[in-house]
């Protein structure tokens, strides 16, 4: 194969891996888009190797992290997205004092819920910010190093 592969979400809330057109002969055709990805448009590009951990970035500034957080996301993400192992509020070192040096990171028990996670999170607006998601390297959290650059 000499094409990426393209990753597009389905009116369910969940996305389907595609072959571009010629990479692989012909296919049938692809159901429409549902109108809130229409208008972002029908490719998505995935930030990092898909994993069952998914981080988060511009939720919050330094000083806005407290004790609530980890347990807002973690209600939230088990409620819409599926089981939630375990989640991490690291403020990265050397980032500054900005939404950057917060990094929220959710590890889910399957990863067809973090990619779940990461298509509806992903540009989504969080206290007038909008977040951005990343695919983050399951051995790095399970090892705490959550300032791997990625």
């Amino acid at each position: 194969m000499t094409a990426p592969l393209i990753a597009r979400k389905t009116a369910g809330g969940t996305a389907r891996i595609e072959v571009p057109d010629g990479a692989r002969g012909p296919r049938p055709a692809a159901p429409p888009a549902p109108a809130a990805h229409a208008a972002r448009g029908s490719a998505l590009t995935l930030r990092g190797r898909p994993s069952k951990v998914v981080l988060l970035r511009n939720m919050a500034n330094p000083h806005e992290v407290d004790e609530s957080l980890s347990e807002d996301v973690r209600a939230e993400c088990q409620a819409k997205y599926g089981d939630v192992v375990h989640v991490a509020v690291h403020i990265a070192s050397g980032q500054g004092t900005g939404a950057d040096a917060v990094r929220v990171l959710v590890k889910f028990a399957r990863q067809a819920s973090a990619m779940k996670a990461y298509l509806a999170l992903d540009g989504r607006y969080f206290n007038e910010r909008q977040l951005a998601a990343w695919f983050f390297p399951e051995d790095a959290f399970d090892a705490g190093d959550y300032e791997r650059v990625i």
